[in-house]
């Protein structure tokens, strides 16, 4: 099912470090399997779209956006082309920590017309990748983000990059990732195996259905490969996962169902 596999023990999202959230500190493996992301979205994203919003999400917390979406940004930019990654979460921003960076000015402030010029959202790391922190936490998040506000702010960005990144609250938590979806080009749901549950990951895709939600594809951190061993990353494309999920469903229903009348195949049969 997934396209990113690997055979190497040690995943990325170990701990919630400076170090693993990085692409530039991240082992070989890793750092291929974001290409390999950025590749993808190449071929998800809609021919001829100007500067792509892409954003980020995932149903629970802890699942690695943030670090899906600082990494995503960092490659996207690596090829050349000016990007910009914005702290949408503005809740529970993590961006700036996890970038060492002041947490303001920010995304706030841009929203609230504050005079805060686009170069001082760029990267010490690279010159065309820049970051745009959430700035101070607002009392009415959500309706920030899908306020005409966020719109005009997304326009005017859009003529100055070439891809931006947004990384957003979980799905099933608040419902800021919604708001925002008339917006953006397409969502990218990360999933963490072996944590992500998986009546929330259906809860997750049945919010972003019903929203209309573009979903590019789901980025599943700490794969398992072959053998138990541990990878990095699989990227499905949406209509993969859905025949998935499908198939894992009625897996466990037929499970149940002989379970739960005790015979199993000998029922089916009369």
């Amino acid at each position: 099912m997934g396209l990113f596999k690997n055979k190497n023990r040690h995943a990325p999202f170990a701990g919630d470090t400076h170090q693993r959230t990085l692409h530039k500190n991240l082992d070989f493996t890793a750092t291929e399997q974001y290409k390999l992301l950025r590749a993808n979205l190449h071929f998800t994203i809609p021919e001829g779209t100007k500067c792509p919003v892409i954003g980020v999400t995932s149903s629970m917390r802890g699942e690695g956006k943030s670090t899906t979406a600082v990494n995503l940004s960092y490659v996207l930019a690596e090829q050349g082309s000016k990007v910009l990654l914005i702290d949408g979460d503005l809740r529970i921003p993590s961006v700036a920590k996890k970038m060492d960076i002041p947490g303001s000015p920010g995304l706030t402030d841009v929203l609230m017309d504050r005079d805060v010029p686009t170069e001082a959202f760029k990267s010490e790391i690279l010159d065309n990748w820049y970051v745009m922190p959430s700035g101070d936490i607002p009392p009415n998040p959500s309706e920030l983000l899908g306020s005409h506000r966020m719109a005009l702010a997304l326009e005017r960005l859009r003529e100055v990059f070439d891809y931006i990144v947004i990384d957003l609250p979980p799905v099933n938590i608040v419902s800021d990732a919604l708001a925002i979806a008339a917006y953006i080009t397409g969502m990218v749901v990360v999933i963490r195996e072996d944590y992500t549950e998986k009546k929330e990951l259906e809860h997750c895709f049945r919010q972003l259905k019903l929203s209309d939600v573009n979903v590019l594809g789901c980025v599943m951190n700490e794969a398992k490969a072959g053998g138990g061993a541990y990878g990095k990353y699989k990227y499905r494309n949406y209509r993969y996962y859905k025949y998935y999920r499908y198939e894992y469903k009625t897996h466990d229903e037929d499970a149940d169902g002989d379970k739960k009348d005790g015979k199993g195949a000998e029922d089916k049969k009369k």
